[in-house]
């Protein structure tokens, strides 16, 4: 028998929800907040929620310091390009785990796990020492190239447990009509498995969006991202919260517009998976 949702319970669950919550979301709305304030306020104690003289003048010298839009560009192209790259090798890696298994399947699929487990700073050295041989030290390619690899066996283990989840009969059927591998994977595997594709695309779009240890050390200033935009906030001088603020709004103010329009294919590709 269903258990009974009185509206008691609906009003403290949804209180609940939203006092967590909000605890999540504060940092970044104290951060905005910290953003149109002096450096005096910012440094200032008790702290000013919302009473304070609000300014822009940290967003102008923001732009006057630094070319944002340089930044941003270079963040667009290697987030999008590493996350186009790792899904057209992750799809039809994942088909075949997914559908053509051999007895090795579970072992490459823990090694490539496993990779994750090292520190990158571990191997930092080498690939520095690699890309700097190569000429890939400051540019796109090279950033587009680390953050594909390194997001790679994530994007595969969540497209290897969508495809899991697609029956099997659906993709004989296919091949008995005379489907290629290459009609099965477009027409009849990428269209059951969207909200998957959809929230692993999302997830490795923001997980490279958000990568500072690579482009910190790989980058200086033609290919330099927007992590390492704000991080040249921080001078030897000190902290300068409100330009440090400003800076970090403007960095995540993208990524964070677009992780809100598409909660709902993250959500539902996250909890459901490919086909239920």
């Amino acid at each position: 028998m269903a258990r009974m949702v009185t509206t008691r319970n609906k009003v403290i669950s949804t209180t609940a929800a939203w006092l967590v919550g909000f605890l999540i979301f504060f940092p970044i709305l104290w951060m905005v907040l910290a953003s149109f304030k002096t450096e005096l306020e910012a440094f200032a104690i008790p702290p000013s929620f919302l009473f304070f003289h609000w300014t822009t003048e940290n967003y102008v010298t923001v732009q006057e310091r630094s070319d944002y839009f340089h930044h941003a560009l270079n963040s667009i192209i290697i987030a999008g390009g590493s996350t186009l790259i790792a899904m057209l090798i992750a799809i039809p890696a994942a088909w075949s785990m997914a559908f053509s298994p051999t007895k090795r399947t579970k072992d490459v699929l823990l090694w490539m796990l496993s990779t994750k487990m090292m520190p990158p700073v571990g191997v930092l050295v080498p690939i520095y020492l690699i890309f700097r041989s190569v000429g890939l030290l400051d540019t796109r390619a090279g950033l587009i190239f680390i953050l594909c690899l390194g997001n790679l066996p994530i994007v595969i283990w969540m497209l290897f447990t969508y495809f899991k989840e697609i029956p099997k009969d659906i993709l004989e059927a296919a091949r008995m009509d005379g489907a290629t591998i290459g009609r099965e994977l477009i027409y009849v595997l990428t269209p059951m498995a969207v909200p998957g594709l959809a929230s692993t695309l999302l997830l490795n779009l923001i997980l490279a969006w958000n990568e500072a240890f690579w482009t910190l050390n790989l980058s200086t200033l033609e290919a330099a991202p927007l992590t390492v935009f704000i991080a040249s906030y921080s001078s030897p001088e000190g902290l300068f919260w409100a330009k440090l603020s400003a800076a970090s709004t403007l960095a995540i103010a993208p990524i964070l517009v677009l992780g809100w329009f598409s909660q709902r294919q993250l959500v539902r590709g996250l909890t459901f998976g490919a086909v239920k």
